[in-house]
Parts: structure tokens; sequence; C-alpha cells
């Protein structure tokens, strides 16, 4: 085996491969967080070569020859947007699974996506991943010099992918209310920006005319547990309805909080509770909220088919829609 010759200098790709015998190609598919084909024994011998030689590759190097920086943009409005957060684990794992790193990119709010781009803060990325309700495809797509964005939230386009969640469980769990004789209800809802919200918000409207449910307070949130909590005060001002919906599970958590008195042992005595998102965390004593949700592994293998393979995006397919369901539990 032959042994570097630049003393002083980073070890080369070269280097590790003449000392594990193999060719560069082999050396670097070996040496590649990416699931790509290499034996094991060859793998055992490259990797042995580069602790050995203290050999770390250069991202940047293999970016410059590959034309691919293996780096994915999530781009999210808060970091404590616990619906995001509940998937990140099983997103980030993925990603990094395909040999790939993530960035999280936190806009804040309207003007903070405008403000990125004024600024010049602009990232060259492979793709992005929008969670956002601020941002729409077109600025995004500017922002990080990509055509490949998966837009999970906010304003999509045509030149966008989009993974969506469906009304199935919206339908599902008012249908549970009304049978179990829940005539009024208010909503607690997100910002109306969001297309991903509007949408929401309609499919309860519907489902609230279907069965015979009086809308009786409408009140707009963010997302948050704090805006939930003041969510809880301002329908107990009016008068308490059989019912509240939150098009979130943070959401819901605030309103419990504020109002556990009315849940002792976690079960309703005034109004039944509903949330959306079926976090994680609802399916432990404190949280018992019954709520809406889909398959979350499923939610991140759509994300990953577009980010493996973005020629099955169809400009002309509309979103795909996952579909949802009701998961109750104590509070409804």
């Amino acid at each position: 085996m032959s042994e570097p010759t630049n003393e002083g200098k980073p070890p080369t790709i070269a280097e590790v491969a003449a000392r594990a015998g193999v060719s560069r190609a082999i050396a670097s598919r070996a040496l590649s967080a990416a699931p790509r084909p290499v034996s094991a024994e060859k793998r055992a011998r490259v990797l042995k070569a580069a602790d050995e030689l203290n050999y770390h590759p250069n991202p940047l190097a293999r970016s410059l020859t590959t034309k691919r920086l293996d780096l994915v943009a999530v781009v999210v409005n808060h970091i404590h947007d616990l619906s995001d957060l509940d998937i990140f684990d099983l997103l980030i794992e993925a990603i990094q699974r395909h040999g790939k790193q993530v960035i999280l990119v936190r806009v804040g709010s309207v003007t903070g996506v405008a403000d990125l781009l004024r600024e010049g803060v602009s990232y060259h990325v492979d793709a992005a991943l929008v969670f956002s309700d601020f941002a729409d495809a077109a600025t995004v797509r500017r922002m990080f010099r990509s055509d490949l964005v998966v837009m999970l939230n906010g304003l999509h386009d045509a030149k966008s992918p989009a993974v969506l969640g469906g009304d199935e469980g919206i339908a599902e769990a008012v249908s549970h209310a009304a049978e179990n004789g829940v005539k009024t209800a208010a909503l607690v809802t997100g910002r109306p920006s969001s297309l991903v919200e509007r949408v929401r918000a309609e499919a309860y409207r519907a489902a609230f005319a279907e069965t015979g449910i009086a809308l009786v307070k409408l009140v707009q949130g963010d997302y948050s547990y704090e805006s939930g909590y003041l969510a809880a005060g301002e329908i107990a001002e009016a008068g308490l309805p059989d019912a509240i919906f939150c098009t979130s599970d943070a959401m819901a958590m605030g309103v419990l909080d504020a109002r556990r008195a009315d849940f002792p042992q976690n079960r309703p005595t005034r109004f039944r509770l509903f949330g959306f998102d079926n976090l994680s965390m609802t399916n432990f004593d404190a949280y018992p909220i019954s709520s809406i949700g889909y398959d979350k592994a499923d939610y991140v293998a759509q994300m990953l088919r577009f980010l493996e393979t973005p020629t099955r995006f169809e400009p002309s397919g509309g979103p795909v829609v996952l579909p949802t369901r009701f998961f109750p539990r104590l509070t409804g």
C-alpha cells in the first residue's frame, strides 16, 4: 500500500483509496452517507484507511464536482410550532439517511420572507421544504435558487409540489360531537394568511352545517399554546358552547390548561374539546385531547419522494392529499 507523501497537507480521497487498495470512485461511495453500492469488506477497508489518515470529506469540494450541496432547507414560522416539531425527528432522520443535511430557516412573519430577499440573505440548497404559512412558493424558489420547493403550508403554485391533509378526520370529529349531543361550537383557527388553514376552516364549517351544529364563536389564533389559552378566555366571556374545536393541538392544550376546572380527571363537564395534528403529547395523561391527524411516516415519505425523484411532480396533477382520521380521547 502506498503512503501519503504530502506531509503537512490534509489527506486526499486519492490517498485514502490508495491505502485501502480500491479505486477513488469506490472510496468516494464508501465514505458517502447516501445509500450507494459498495461491498461491506471494501467499505470497512476505506473507513479504516480514512481513520488512519485522519481524512474528513470536504462537502464544498464535493459540491463543486457534483453540482450538488446535499443541503435541504426547512422553512418554519417559529421553532415553537409544536405540529412541526413533532415530525422533525422523523423528517431529519429520513433526510440524513439519504445523504443530505438540513438547515433550518425561521421567517417569523410575512415580511420576514421579503426581508431575507431584500437583504440579500439567500442560500443555495438542493431543495426546500416549506412549513411556514407566511411563505409563497415563487419567493422561496428565488430565495434558495432552487426549483425543488415542496410546500407543506403557505401558498403553493403549479411549479411546486404540495403535500396536504384531507378533511375526512374533520367530518369524523364533528359527527362524533353531534352524536354526543353537541349543538353549539366555537372554532379556534390559525392565521387566515395560510391557504391550508382557510381550507381547513371551511371544512369545519361544512361539517357543522351537515350535522346541524351552530358555530357561535370564531377566534383567530396562531397555532401556539398561548393563543389557545387566550382564546379560552374570549370564548368563555361570550358563553361556553358545547364544544371547542381548535385547528392545532397546541391551541387545544392552551384551552385545556385555561379551563382545567371544567375537566376533572381530563373528562369534560361543560364542553368537549378537540384539537388537530394528533401530536404525540396527546397520548399522555397531561393532554389526552381528542384530535385529528394523518400518518406522519407517510407524510415524511411523500416529501422524500419529491426529493429523491423531482420528475415525479406533474404541474397539472394538484397537491398530494393525505387522508386524515379522528382520534377520540378523554376531552372529546
